[in-house]
């Protein structure tokens, strides 16, 4: 996500505005509900999380621990514990 000085695109008076607010600091506006994407749209990463989940719950009924998983996956056992929550779903 790159910056935009306000300067460049917001009257003096919506400048002034907002320092009332907040002076000098960084501040995020988030897009209209119409133009929202949902997480991991525009990257290929929910595919590349799925794969990586599916190999740990094949992994795992080939009888690889969880503390095994952890380590290999580069996740705590928490997080393995939870993913082989919901691949068994």
């Amino acid at each position: 996500m790159g910056y935009i000085r306000a300067e460049e695109i917001l009257p003096i008076e919506v400048i002034e505005l907002i320092q009332q607010y907040i002076d000098g600091e960084n501040i995020y506006i988030p897009r209209k509900s119409a133009y929202r994407q949902a997480w991991g749209t525009s990257t290929q990463i929910k595919q590349e999380l799925l794969m990586r989940n599916q190999q740990i719950y094949q992994d795992y009924l080939a009888g690889s621990k969880t503390s095994e998983l952890a380590c290999k996956y580069y996740l705590s056992k928490k997080s393995i514990q939870r993913i082989l929550r919901k691949m068994s779903k």
